[in-house]
C-alpha cells in the first residue's frame, strides 16, 4: 500500500486514488451559540425524504396514510430512543461518569440496529393501538428505512467516523480527524499499531465504509420498491429487508474499526448474521408453502374487504361527506323503494278488480 501524506486540516477528507479533497467542516451553522451539525441535517434529510416517498405509496398496501400517520411519527421517536440506547448500553464506559452526555447526539452516537428495534417496537404499538396492520406498514416502512440510512450514512462521512480499516483500493480515503482518530486509539504491540484489535495506522488511507452501506442501502430500495407489485404477502417486503441489509451489514461491519464489541465479537456483525441467515430461511419456506398451495391463503390486505372499506371511509372523510349525509342517502333510497312498491301493490289491486268484474280471474 502507498503512504499518504499527513492531514493537518481536521476538516480535510481525501480520496488519494481518485484526486478528490474535500474541506468540510461538520458545524453547518449556529443559531443563537447552538452548533446544528450535518450529521443531524443530513439523517432528518433521510426521514423527510423517506416520509415524501412512502406516503402516496401507502394506498397500494391497503393503508389509510392519514391513520398511519401516528404510526410514523411513533417509530420515528423510537427508533432515536433505541439507537442512542443500543450506543451507550454498548459504550456504558464512556456515560456513567457522565450522564447528562447520553441526551447529546449531535455529535454522532446512533446506531442503527438500535433504531430499526425501537421503531418496530414503538410503532407496532402503535399501529395496534390506531388499527393499522402491522405487516404491510412494516412493508412500507423498510423502503423508507432504507432511504433514511442510504442518506443519513453521509453523515458519518462528514464526522470523519465509522471508516475501516487500511486499504489501497480504489475509493480509499483519509482525512485530518481519520489520521487524528486513528493516533489516539492505536497502540503498540510486537513492533505494529493496533486499533480495537486491527492492525492500523495513520500512514496509510481506509475503507470508507460509510460509502458501502449508503451504496447498498440505495440499491436495496431501488431492487426493494421494484418489486413491491410482485410481493405476495404482506411482510414479504419486510423479510427481504432484513435478509438484503443483513448480508450488506455482517460484510461491511467485518471492516469497521470502531464496532461495538460483545466480548471479542462484533455486536452489529453477530446480529447482522443472524437476522439475514433467520429473513432467508423464512422466505425460503414461505415460498414453498406458497407454491404447494397455488398462492391460496395467501391474500395481500389491500385487496381484503376490511382495506377497502377503511379506505373508501378515509376517501369520504378527506372529501367532507360524514355520516349523517350516508343516513340522509340511504333514508331516500329506501323511502324510494319503498313508493315504488307501493304503487306496484295498487297496481297490482286495481288489475285484479278489474278482471273480477270482467270474470277473467279463476
Amino acid at each position: 500500500m502507498e503512504k499518504v501524506e499527513r492531514i493537518n486540516d481536521l476538516n480535510q477528507i481525501s480520496f488519494p486514488n481518485l484526486g478528490f479533497d474535500f474541506f468540510i467542516d461538520p458545524v453547518a451553522f449556529t443559531v443563537f451559540g447552538v452548533e446544528i451539525k450535518w450529521y443531524g441535517i443530513l439523517i432528518t434529510l433521510g426521514v423527510l425524504i423517506a416520509i415524501l416517498y412512502c406516503y402516496p405509496k401507502m394506498k397500494k398496501f391497503g393503508l389509510d396514510s392519514d391513520r398511519a400517520t401516528d404510526a410514523v411519527l411513533g417509530g420515528i421517536f423510537g427508533s432515536i430512543i433505541g439507537a442512542r440506547a443500543y450506543y451507550v448500553i454498548f459504550q456504558w464506559e464512556d456515560y456513567k461518569d457522565d450522564i447528562i452526555s447520553i441526551f447529546n447526539i449531535r455529535n454522532g452516537g446512533l446506531a442503527i440496529y438500535g433504531g430499526l428495534i425501537g421503531a418496530v417496537l414503538v410503532g407496532g404499538i402503535v399501529c395496534k393501538l390506531r388499527k393499522v396492520k402491522f405487516l404491510p406498514m412494516f412493508d412500507i416502512a423498510v423502503i423508507g428505512f432504507l432511504i433514511g440510512q442510504g442518506i443519513g450514512r453521509w453523515g458519518n462521512f462528514i464526522n470523519q467516523e465509522a471508516f475501516g480499516t487500511n486499504t489501497d483500493s480504489l475509493f480509499a480515503m483519509t482525512g485530518g480527524q481519520i489520521q487524528r482518530t486513528i493516533i489516539n486509539e492505536t497502540a503498540y504491540m510486537d513492533g505494529d499499531m493496533y486499533m480495537n484489535g486491527l492492525n492500523m495506522s495513520e500512514e496509510y488511507a481506509v475503507h470508507p465504509c460509510f460509502l458501502y452501506e449508503s451504496f447498498w442501502c440505495l440499491l436495496g430500495f431501488i431492487l426493494l420498491s421494484l418489486f413491491i407489485k410482485r410481493r405476495k404477502y404482506d411482510g414479504q417486503i419486510a423479510l427481504m429487508y432484513v435478509g438484503w441489509y443483513g448480508i450488506g451489514r455482517f460484510f461491511i461491519e467485518g471492516l469497521r474499526t470502531d464496532s461495538l464489541m460483545v466480548g471479542e465479537l462484533k455486536a452489529s456483525q453477530v446480529f447482522a448474521g443472524l437476522c439475514a441467515i433467520t429473513a432467508i430461511v423464512i422466505l425460503i419456506l414461505m415460498e414453498i408453502k406458497y407454491k404447494k398451495s397455488g398462492g391460496e391463503g395467501f391474500v395481500l390486505y389491500v385487496n381484503t374487504e376490511e382495506s377497502k372499506q377503511l379506505l373508501a371511509e378515509a376517501e369520504k372523510a378527506r372529501n367532507g361527506e360524514d355520516d349523517e349525509d350516508d343516513d340522509k342517502d340511504y333514508k331516500s333510497i329506501v323511502s324510494d323503494e319503498n313508493a315504488n312498491d307501493e304503487n306496484n301493490e295498487n297496481n297490482t289491486e286495481s288489475e285484479i278488480t278489474e278482471e273480477k268484474e270482467n270474470g277473467t280471474v279463476n
